[in-house]
């Protein structure tokens, strides 16, 4: 199994900057896939970033330039740094994990809310 610990988040300002943590416990071999996703109240879950096993990563198209996630190898934690927040990105931020190849190994943080004031 696999444990997603979250940390970071809170309230940030407009302009400003937040950086969310995600400490990967267990067999961690079960995801070669890591991203953040975020939810709104009634709406659907979204990704925001996704980094893969080899270095690769994609950005929804709202938080390139801004937003980079990475992957700290010495205490296998992935990292959102968050820059120039908008009130838009308010949202409850997940963490998640997976593998390319068994889509029965999908697993999530427990969320953390950022809330960006105008």
């Amino acid at each position: 199994q696999v444990e997603l610990v979250e940390s970071g988040g809170g309230l940030g300002q407009t302009g400003g900057s937040l950086r969310l943590s995600c400490k990967r416990n267990g067999d961690i071999l079960r995801t070669n896939i890591m991203g953040w996703y975020r939810q709104l109240p009634g709406k659907q879950r979204e990704m925001v970033a996704t980094l893969t096993r080899g270095g690769t990563s994609e950005y929804t198209e709202s938080v390139k330039g801004r937003f980079l996630i990475w992957l700290d190898d010495a205490d296998d934690t992935i990292y959102l740094e968050m820059r120039d927040l908008k009130p838009e990105d308010t949202a409850v931020y997940y963490c998640n994990g997976r593998h390319s190849s068994r889509s029965d190994w999908n697993y999530w943080g427990q969320g953390t809310q950022v809330t960006v004031s105008a």
